[in-house]
C-alpha cells in the first residue's frame, strides 16, 4: 500500500511541477490568469471501521483553479487596446465557426471591411447604439467601424471610452458612437474553460454569461491605450516551484527505498560498447567475458563476408562490465 502513496504522491508533484511551469512560462501573455493545484487527502475506510483507526492512504489532485485576480496594467499608447479595471470579460465571436469566446486581453485591431477583432481573427461584441451612443438593444453584435460617414467624409481614428463607448472619427471633423463594448460576467468565474491564447469557453460549471455596459454595477471601467499584463508573481512561482521539486524528491526517494527494502531492481537496456575482433575465429574470445557481457555477443557473418576488410573495422557491441 506504501508504494502506491508514495507513487501518487510522485504523480502529484509532476502535475504541480508542470503548472507552475505553465505559469512561468506565460508570466508575458496579456489577459493570462495563472492556476494552481489542489490536492485533497485520501483516505480507506468502511461504515464498520473504528473511526480512530481509519488510514491515509495518500493524497490527489482535486482541482486545478485559476485566480482571476487584476494583473497589472502597462500602458501602450494604442488607441483599439483595452484594459478592464475590474470584474469582466471582453466577449468575442469566431468569424468562421461563430464560437463565443471570453478573454481579459484587450489587444483589438480593424481590418480591412472594418470590424474591430483580436489576433485571432475573433471579432469583438459591443451593443449596437445610434451615434449619440444610446443602447438600441442587450444583445451583443460584431462591432463594424463605418469607413464613410453619412456625409461621404472618409474614416479617420477610433477611440474606446472608459463607459465602453467606440468612437469613430471622420476627415470633416464629425465623431460618431458606432457601438458600446458589452462586458461578460458569470456566477462561478473559475468554472470557465481554457481554450488558449487568453480565451475562455463558458460551461454548465461557469454558467451562462450576463452582460452589461463597463462602469455600471459590478462591471469594471474600460483604460483605453492600456492592456492587462498576466498576473504571474514570479517570485512567488518560483519559491513554488522549490517546494515542488522538493515533494518530488521526497516521493521518489520514499519509493527507491521500498524497492530497495523488497529487493526489487527495475531493469535497464544493457549499454553496448564497440570491440576488435579477431577474424580468424569470427568472435572475440569470451573467457574474459562476464555472462551479461557473452548474452549481449553479436555473431558475426561468416569470414568470406569480412575478407579484404581490416580488422579495425570488424566489431560487435558488447555491454561493459559492472
Amino acid at each position: 500500500m506504501s508504494f502506491y502513496t508514495s507513487l501518487n504522491g510522485l504523480k502529484n508533484a509532476q502535475t504541480d511541477l508542470g503548472v507552475i511551469a505553465h505559469n512561468i512560462a506565460n508570466v508575458e501573455t496579456n489577459g493570462f490568469k495563472k492556476s494552481n493545484t489542489q490536492f485533497a487527502d485520501i483516505v480507506a475506510g468502511s461504515a464498520l471501521t473504528n473511526p480512530k483507526l481509519v488510514q491515509g492512504i495518500g493524497a490527489t489532485v482535486e482541482a486545478i483553479t485559476q485566480n482571476f485576480a487584476l494583473g497589472p496594467i502597462e500602458q501602450t499608447g494604442s488607441a483599439l487596446d483595452a484594459a478592464i479595471t475590474g470584474d469582466g470579460f471582453f466577449t468575442t465571436r469566431a468569424a468562421i465557426s461563430g464560437d463565443t469566446l471570453y478573454t481579459r486581453n484587450g489587444a483589438f485591431e480593424i481590418d480591412e471591411t472594418g470590424f474591430i477583432h483580436d489576433g485571432s481573427d475573433n471579432r469583438l461584441q459591443a451593443f449596437p447604439t445610434d451615434i449619440t451612443g444610446t443602447v438600441t438593444s442587450t444583445t451583443p453584435a460584431d462591432v463594424q467601424i463605418p469607413l464613410t460617414n453619412g456625409a461621404g467624409a472618409d474614416f479617420a481614428g477610433i477611440t474606446i471610452g472608459g463607459n465602453g463607448n467606440i468612437n469613430a472619427a471622420y476627415a470633416d471633423g464629425s465623431v460618431e458612437v458606432v457601438g458600446k463594448i458589452a462586458l461578460a460576467s458569470f456566477i462561478t468565474p473559475t468554472g470557465l474553460k481554457q481554450v488558449g491564447s487568453s480565451n475562455w469557453e463558458s460551461t454548465g460549471l461557469s454558467g451562462a454569461a450576463s452582460y452589461g455596459e463597463p462602469g455600471v454595477g459590478l462591471y469594471g471601467s474600460l483604460q483605453s491605450g492600456a492592456l492587462e499584463r498576466s498576473n504571474v508573481d514570479i517570485a512567488e512561482e518560483l519559491v513554488g516551484l522549490i517546494t515542488a521539486q522538493r515533494n518530488f524528491q521526497a516521493n521518489a526517494s520514499q519509493l527507491h527505498r521500498l524497492l530497495a527494502k523488497h529487493q526489487i531492481t527495475l531493469p535497464a537496456a544493457p549499454a553496448c560498447r564497440v570491440l576488435s575482433v579477431d577474424l580468424a575465429h569470427s568472435s572475440a574470445t569470451k573467457s574474459n567475458q562476464s555472462p551479461r557481457a557473452q548474452a549481449c555477443s553479436v555473431r558475426f557473418p561468416p569470414r568470406s563476408i569480412w575478407r579484404g576488410w581490416s580488422a579495425r573495422r570488424a566489431a560487435k557491441y558488447q555491454p561493459p562490465d559492472i
